[in-house]
Formats: C-alpha cells, structure tokens, sequence
C-alpha cells in the first residue's frame, strides 16, 4: 500500500534474481503525461525471459509488466484517444507497451513496420526501473506513462478480468492471424496451447476456419482450447510424433493443414511444423520471440519441394491492440477470455508467479497490485 507518497513496485534487479519489493517516487507529470492506478498486470513467457536475461537490450533494475490494464488518476494537461477523445480521471484504460517509435525512420515510414523501428522502447522491458522518470512497468502500484504513450479505453463490456485473460497474447495472436489469411473453410492448426496459441484458435474459429486443432500440453492448457471449442487437441507429451501427425493428417483430408500458426516457443516445433502443413500451405511462425537456439532444417524438403509459404511475426503495433479490444467487446460473451486467468498473485507473489507460468503451471498469471 501507499507509505508517504511512495509506491511499491516488484522488481528484477538482475537476470536469475528473485523479485523483491521497493519504492518509488511518484514522478512530476509532464504535458501529455498520464499516472495511472494499476487494476492488473500479467505475467507471460516474456517476463521469464526477462527473468533468466534472455532478452538482449534490458536495462536492469527492471520493473516488469508490459501489458497492464489500470485507472486514470491523473492527466498532465489534455491526452486524447485515438478517436480524438479526451483521456480523463476515472477511466478504464489500457496502453501499447511499445514507444518511442519515430514515425520517421525508413522502417516506419517505407516498411510500415513499427516493430522494426530502431527507436522503439517497451515499457517492461526496455525502460529500467531507474530510467526517469520511473514507474515504467506493470508490476506496481502505479505507472507512468510517458508522452507519445498511446491509450485505448476499455469498453463497457470489458471487464478488466477479461481484457488482461487476453493480455499481450490477443495482439500478437491477431497480428499471427492477420499474416495467416484464413480463407471461410480453412484448416488451421496452432502448435503451442499456451496464452497465444490459445487466442490464435479461438481467432482462427472466428475467421470462419472449417477446422481447428491445438497441439500442446499440458492437460489445462488443452482441456482450455476444448472449451473454446477447437476441433481436435494433441497433447505433445503423450502422442509421438508419429501418432498425432496421422491424426492430424486424418483429420485435415489426408494433406494436412492448409494453415500452421506456431507459438509454441520451442524452435524444433519449427521442423515439425513444415511437415504437417499441406503442400502449398502457410505457415507463420510467431513463437519463436526470444532465441531459442538453432535447428536443422532441409531448404528442399521443408520448403522448396512442398511450395511452402512461411511468415515471420514479430511484436505488435497500435493497430493489434484496437483491433484486439474489438474482438474483447464484440465476442468475450462467447470466448471468455477471462477464464484464462488460473491465478492471481500479489506484488509479494511475483516470483511465485514467475516459477508458476515457467512450469506452465497456469494458463494466464495475473499480478494484482492493491
């Protein structure tokens, strides 16, 4: 709780640290700043990435947290929403964890490819806990978000249960699905039941796929993709390869799936991936965010021979969040996104949590600050 104008926060002072608890100042409000009352932040693959310091670039002292859902306590000056309304106290609001893209490099402006800009910052991950003016990750009592930030609200019907049970795996997940192109009728598979690939099915079942199968473990995690409604769950620790590449083949027509949509994290479930989409399939491949190490793959049999289309998906821009919450308002009543959340954790319980989504655990970790 509040102790003299400070606010807590959990931090990761260095790679393989225990979180501990500090405090912080609340910084001076800038013009175009907001502070927001922090509802709930999630803890995800990344953040144990972060934790082990598998990420290049992070600046410890960290104070974790990209994605975050909070109440507006205060404003410096006028900030408006995309729609051009303006951000008041009180509000329910979300933000892009990504800033500080230029809008002027070639990536930007040529590419229209913000996740490659070379200015860009993620709160959470790049900006340290010592980095002013501070507060720059979920895993508080408060967050500072800096000028530039771009917000969004949440709807009235979205809670923030259900906005932060999608967390930063319904942006990536729709970003994956936008490169994936489904076609009404499509067969689609997604390797990896885990938060991304959970969203990409229930995504892939809303974009009027014929056919849906998650391949994954453990239990939880896929008795969650059957209760979205998939068609077909594999649990990779009790089939071989083998037996769920004939059933996967059994039920996609005898040519596999039109579409692969990879998220599982794990490079090797790259091979596997090019042999179960058909000949002349898709496949996207938005895993693979941290290094996972190297594999062998033959350019002929994997790809050439069998016509293979293959995408790489990486990060997320403002359009993924906007569009994301559209999919909160318009069909979380049939989803329910915010079933995902198994646990909620304390400040106190981060490193409990940490340990919890590393031993997939849990389906979605939420960390409640107050």
């Amino acid at each position: 709780m509040q102790n003299n104008g400070a606010v807590r926060a959990s931090v990761i002072s260095a790679p393989g640290i225990a979180p501990v608890i500090r405090s912080y100042p609340i910084p001076e409000l800038e013009n175009g700043s907001v502070l927001l009352k922090t509802i709930a932040s999630e803890v995800c693959g990344t953040d144990v990435h972060l934790w082990h310091g598998r990420l290049s670039g992070v600046p410890y002292p960290l104070i974790p947290g990209h994605v975050s859902v909070g109440e507006v306590e205060a404003v410096g000056g006028t900030v408006n929403d995309v729609d051009g309304s303006p951000i008041r106290n009180g509000d329910v609001v979300s933000f892009l964890d990504v800033h500080g893209v230029c809008g002027n490099c070639w990536f930007c402006l040529v590419a229209k490819a913000t996740t490659r800009c070379p200015h860009r910052r993620v709160y959470g991950i790049t900006y340290g806990a010592d980095d002013a003016p501070g507060l720059s990750g979920g895993w508080s009592e408060k967050i500072y978000l800096r000028p530039g930030t771009k917000l969004i609200r949440l709807p009235a019907n979205v809670s923030p249960d259900a906005f932060i049970g999608a967390g930063c795996g319904l942006p990536t997940a729709v970003h994956a699905i936008e490169l994936a192109q489904i076609r009404l009728g499509d067969r689609v598979l997604v390797q990896g039941s885990g938060p991304v690939g959970l969203s990409a099915a229930m995504l892939a079942l809303l974009s009027g796929a014929g056919w849906v199968g998650v391949l994954g473990a453990p239990k939880e995690r896929l008795d969650a993709a059957k209760k979205i409604g998939v068609d077909w769950t594999g649990d990779i620790t009790l089939l071989t390869p083998e037996v769920r590449a004939k059933q996967i083949r059994d039920a996609t027509g005898g040519r596999g799936p039109d579409i692969v949509v990879e998220a599982s994290g794990n490079p090797r479930a790259v091979v596997e991936g090019c042999e179960l989409v058909r000949d002349a399939g898709r496949y996207v491949i938005v895993g693979q965010y941290t290094n996972g190490g190297d594999i062998e793959l033959n350019p002929h049999l994997h790809i050439n021979r069998k016509h293979l289309e293959i995408r790489g998906c990486w990060g997320s821009d403002f359009s993924h969040v906007y569009r994301a919450m559209e999919m909160l308002a318009r069909f979380d009543s049939r989803m329910r996104w915010s079933d995902l959340i198994t646990r909620r954790y304390s400040l106190e319980e981060a490193g409990q949590a940490l340990l919890d989504v590393e031993a997939r655990r849990v389906v979605k970790a939420v960390i409640i600050p107050l």
